[in-house]
């Protein structure tokens, strides 16, 4: 990238509209990382939130490249009704239903056990599930809803399926550019006290998202062990903004991406070559982003410590 593009792809960063909308990803598009290449050999991935949205649209990207996606979601019946979508956009996709709520840790379990039981390994597994309550809500385990869905299961389901990964396997977070004004907190993770706002247990699962990210990085060190890495997908035009943030999805609507631009780089970290050659990175349109606006900001090393504990006493890792 020439200082031209870098100044370019910072600023875009760095004035946010133009960045995460589809001006952004329209501009980077010319001088991005290359596109992966199809798949040559069978290939398993699994997607969470394949119900609609971004993990949909990663399904259709995954598939266009001749991989096998194991959609996972509540509803079997949305799953199916996705699945019929998705093979709309690309007739020959090889579609697998996995009905599973991601905020349940026994539910997760059995999932993990169905795939260990199924398959010899995974490529990768896209964590695209996500959740924004109005009230506060519990899992049957009594953990926040949010937290449950972001951050519990998916660290449950990826340290369970660590036996299929192998060193060219990657695992990614789906988190969200909302985290950035949101410090990670060092106490009160479950949300217990004030008053509760679902968009704000939100962007704090999502900060929790990125740094679990970088935790997982540095205990899966083993060479078979996968590469973790968290990204957010800009501004979408998909359920989780047009529904859930209605007002903002409204106003910003000309310029909202399309799922498929969101998704696109969620695809090429679970297919690209690139995504091997680092580890715990935080990415947007196919380049590592900053995890801190401004950069002098850091997280608590108490609060990431108390995070890694909670998340270890939950799941049983």
């Amino acid at each position: 990238m020439s200082p031209l593009t870098r100044a370019v792809d910072a600023v875009l960063d760095l004035t946010v509209v133009p960045g995460y909308s589809r001006i952004g990803s329209a501009v980077r598009r010319r001088f991005w990382a290359p596109d992966p290449a199809p798949f040559t050999t069978p290939t398993e991935i699994v997607v969470t939130g394949g119900s609609s949205g971004l993990g949909a649209a990663t399904a259709v990207g995954l598939s266009r490249l001749g991989a096998r996606v194991h959609l996972v979601g509540r509803s079997a019946e949305r799953l199916e009704s996705s699945a019929d979508t998705i093979r709309g956009e690309v007739r020959d996709a090889d579609l697998v239903i996995r009905e599973c709520d991601i905020s349940d840790l026994d539910a997760v379990a059995r999932l993990v056990t169905d795939l260990r039981a199924d398959l010899t390994g995974i490529h990768a597994v896209v964590h695209c599930a996500g959740v924004m309550p109005p009230e506060r809500t519990e899992s049957k385990q009594g953990h926040e809803a949010a937290f449950a869905t972001h951050v519990l299961g998916p660290v449950a389901m990826t340290i369970g399926l660590r036996e299929l990964f192998d060193a060219d396997s990657r695992v990614v977070f789906v988190s969200s550019g909302g985290m950035y004004p949101v410090p990670l907190t060092t106490t009160d993770l479950e949300f217990t006290e004030g008053d509760y706002s679902g968009l704000t247990a939100y962007a704090r699962t999502k900060r929790m998202q990125v740094v679990i990210t970088e935790q997982l990085a540095q205990h899966l060190s083993l060479p078979d062990d996968p590469k973790v890495h968290s990204m957010h997908p800009g501004w979408a035009d998909t359920p989780g903004v047009t529904d859930s943030i209605p007002g903002f999805g409204k106003v910003m609507k000309p310029i909202l991406r399309t799922a498929h631009d969101g998704a696109d780089t969620i695809v090429w970290l679970a297919a690209s070559p690139e995504a091997t050659s680092t580890n715990g990175k935080f990415w947007h349109d196919r380049a590592p982003r900053p995890t801190h606006y401004p950069s002098w900001r850091k997280d608590s090393p108490h609060a990431r410590e108390a995070l890694w504990q909670a998340v270890v006493a939950a799941t049983d890792m």
